[in-house]
């Protein structure tokens, strides 16, 4: 699923704010006690790439993705793996733009 989220902010310090949210992106899904593990995240320019591991009770799904800041937005395009199956896509787009927004200020 891709998000795009427009912002007024110098590029340097929305890239650090991206830097920061990533990490506490994912937490807001209302599924229980949801552990987040393995967590990789590489700048190559504009653009980071991001991977994780969600747990939930025994099941294990990987998260990945990327974040793209440009001047006057930032897209993130996130894969959930299983937790997909378990969210609707619709409800977690929402869930994931409304706290993006929140995470980076907006």
């Amino acid at each position: 699923m891709r998000i795009t989220i427009s912002h007024n902010r110098p590029k340097q310090e929305m890239k650090e704010a991206v830097e920061r949210s990533i990490d506490q992106l994912f937490t807001g899904f209302n599924l229980g006690l949801i552990e987040f593990a393995n967590q990789r995240k590489e700048w190559s320019g504009d653009r980071m790439t991001f991977s994780l591991t969600a747990k939930i009770g025994f099941l294990q799904t990987p998260i990945q993705g990327w974040a793209l800041v440009a001047d006057r937005d930032v897209t993130l395009d996130v894969d959930l793996g299983l937790l997909n199956k378990l969210i609707p896509e619709e409800s977690a787009k929402a869930l994931l733009a409304q706290r993006a927004a929140g995470l980076l200020g907006k």
